[in-house]
């Protein structure tokens, strides 16, 4: 995934909260990945979501942001704007309904046609879901990308309230 980022092949990573017993899609985190100066840093341009996501159930990975100095912005800066990311979904908790049964996650991820994708990887549906709240969350930028997030969830019933 490292690779696919660096050279701007990500578009999108939603991470999927899955109720275990009802199967039904209860939450939906969304980051929309984009290259500043829309080429990657094999000169390629970022093209739209031609590919559908794909599906990497219960694996996780991480990246290091060290090609933070490109555009000037420091890595601090960067840890800042992340770390505000990261306090405002802990703080979703205030807004969000509860949960009331065992949860899953999938991570889905939106390539460029060009991406190589794993063998183990499997072609997924986007997961959405119907009858939802969406709240965008704040952004943040590298010196190579920009990120945008927000999250969908199901609208509790009255009854449930």
């Amino acid at each position: 995934m490292e690779t696919w980022l660096l050279e701007g092949d990500v578009q999108r990573l939603v991470v999927v909260v899955t109720g275990v017993d009802s199967g039904e899609t209860l939450e939906r985190w969304q980051f929309n990945v984009s290259v500043d100066d829309k080429t990657g840093a094999d000169g390629k341009k970022a093209g739209d979501e031609n590919n559908g996501p794909v599906s990497n159930e219960g694996s996780s990975t991480s990246t290091s942001s060290g090609t933070a100095q490109k555009m000037g912005k420091s890595v601090k800066e960067i840890h800042n704007e992340i770390q505000a990311i990261i306090r405002q979904i802990t703080a979703a908790v205030t807004f969000l309904p509860l949960l009331n049964e065992p949860c899953s996650f999938d991570l889905l991820v939106y390539t460029n046609k060009t991406a190589v994708v794993p063998q183990k990887w499997e072609d997924s549906d986007p997961r959405y879901i119907m009858n939802s709240q969406e709240v965008k969350l704040r952004s943040f930028t590298t010196s190579v990308h920009k990120v945008e997030s927000m999250v969908t969830y199901k609208e509790a019933d009255e009854w449930e309230l």
